[in-house]
């Protein structure tokens, strides 16, 4: 071998870090049975037509028959294109409390800090710049976590996949390269994707992001995907949308309505689960969630806020959202915000992407306890 030869292999060798070390839990943001975030109580006020209604407090459940190994989005403004394994209260932590802690009362919970992409790459990548190598070094990342929870942490146990917006994409390639064909796609109770577009042949439920996972169809069937990307009604995404837009012929996002329930095309309302003093700019300026004033707390839950539907048609693939009917005396919100931006300016394509999870996070909790029950029943007739 060449020194050139032996110098560009050497080079190519190193041009993905080694992963960090998923056996050291210094590596984790969530693991069952310690003190982290996904352990604390999350406190939320009903948001209720009448006003701020009772505290609801979710507790974890150690005895939960599934597991939900989860992947964060776009967080982190460290320096550089990959952030560092140090989560901060204020970014990776925060998300991960508005996001995910909650499902621990219905699944175990599994969290990986990764060297993700931070914002800056983002950023760059949105203006065309190539961000590859620093994508290879977040996926190398979750794939190491993925490994080691199979390898340590699942003895056979029904999983759940969720992540949101770049945690979708590191899980679309999760899904691809280490789970279908797998005797881990066994297993896959259900990937939860939003944030990103999981494509699909037009008309068809598989074939175009994956070989054999298809989208879910059904809110009882398993070993399926579920994926949207939230937008206001009449604001569809135009063509060269980041997301619910195709740009290869023949493929649109695939949309599934995030519901406990059948969704039966028309529009269906969601529950879901608010930080209600965010201080994010929202368009039309700070929410007003309730005429009677401020939360009582950071957080609230609220029932049939909002309603939703599915768009599919040509290259678009969406959930189209709008606020439900107001009757008299109703003294909630009629927006709920979630677009993207900076500066005053909200990101065009990009919809209510900080939302997606937020607007029916109840609802997928509920899915997620439903599923893994309907698994255990299952396993325990098989016994």
């Amino acid at each position: 071998m060449s020194l050139a030869l032996a110098a560009a292999v050497l080079a190519a060798a190193q041009a993905v870090p080694v992963p960090p070390d998923y056996r050291d839990p210094a590596n984790w943001l969530c693991l069952p049975g310690r003190e982290d975030v996904c352990a604390w109580p999350v406190t939320a006020h009903e948001l209720r037509p009448s006003g701020w209604g009772n505290p609801v407090t979710t507790l974890p459940d150690p005895r939960a028959p599934v597991d939900c190994f989860y992947v964060y989005p776009t967080v982190s403004r460290d320096s550089g294109m990959n952030s560092d394994m140090t989560p901060s209260r204020s970014e990776e932590i925060l998300f991960a409390q508005q996001q995910f802690a909650r499902f621990a009362s219905v699944c175990r919970p599994f969290a990986p800090v990764y060297r993700q992409m931070t914002v800056t790459a983002i950023a760059l990548a949105a203006t065309g710049a190539d961000m590859t190598p620093y994508g290879a070094i977040a996926y190398g990342d979750v794939r190491a976590a993925f490994r080691e929870y199979l390898k340590t942490h699942n003895k056979g146990r029904p999983f759940v996949l969720i992540g949101h917006s770049q945690g979708s994409i590191m899980l679309e390639q999760l899904i691809r390269e280490e789970i279908e064909g797998s005797d881990a796609q066994d297993l896959l109770l259900r990937a939860i994707l939003p944030g990103w577009n999981i494509m699909v042949p037009e008309g068809e439920v598989v074939g175009g992001s994956f070989t054999s996972v298809p989208g879910c169809t059904s809110a009882a069937q398993t070993g399926c995907v579920m994926s949207w990307s939230t937008f206001g009604a009449g604001d569809a995404p135009g063509a060269g949308a980041l997301f619910g837009y195709s740009q290869v012929t023949g493929l649109r996002p695939l949309c599934t309505v995030p519901a406990d329930r059948p969704a039966d095309g028309g529009w269906t309302s969601l529950d879901g689960f608010w930080f209600a003093r965010s201080r994010y700019p929202v368009k039309g300026g700070p929410i007003r969630w309730s005429a009677e004033g401020p939360p009582p707390g950071p957080f609230a839950t609220s029932d049939d806020l909002v309603e939703a539907r599915c768009i599919s048609a040509g290259r678009r693939g969406y959930l189209e959202v709008r606020a439900t009917a107001r009757g008299a005396g109703d003294s909630r919100t009629d927006r709920i915000g979630g677009e993207p931006g900076m500066g005053g300016f909200f990101f065009p394509g990009w919809g209510k992407h900080l939302a997606d999870i937020a607007i029916a996070q109840d609802e997928l909790i509920r899915l997620v306890d439903r599923l893994g029950r309907q698994q255990q029943a299952s396993a325990a007739g098989r016994r």
